[in-house]
């Protein structure tokens, strides 16, 4: 956890072969879904691309929508309680599935935009 706030949790997140990016989960936004998160550490799954503006991994999380909204700012992490996948936004977006809020991108977010078929993404806590 961060130093100073446990309100913010520093995670890295892999692309294998290609690089890392840094999270951070805020457990402000979504209590219960980033507990789950948190608690299924390290996460790993198959990485996929929807066109330019968003890539995702599959989790096998359970755990339903908490303040689910449809409008995601460049960077935003999102949980998508429906297929239990965790979203990462490379663009403003607007979805037509509304998803949770979970937490932001703090580095190289470019990274993402390199993903291929076969990718596997991974998620565990920073330093670990």
């Amino acid at each position: 956890m961060s130093a100073g706030s446990v309100s913010k949790i520093e995670l890295t997140l892999s692309l294998k072969g290609k690089g890392q990016l840094s999270v951070e989960l805020k457990r402000h936004l979504a209590p219960k879904t980033t507990g789950v998160i948190i608690r299924a550490l390290p996460l790993e799954g198959n990485a996929h691309m929807m066109g330019t503006s968003m890539a995702f991994m599959d989790t096998a999380l359970n755990t339903g929508g908490e303040k689910i909204r449809t409008q995601f700012r460049k960077g935003d992490v999102g949980f998508m309680a429906s297929n239990g996948s965790i979203w990462f936004f490379l663009e403003d977006s607007r979805q037509t599935k509304p998803m949770t809020l979970i937490g932001k991108i703090s580095s190289n977010l470019q990274i993402l935009s390199d993903v291929k078929p076969g990718d596997v993404l991974s998620l565990a806590q920073a330093g670990t």
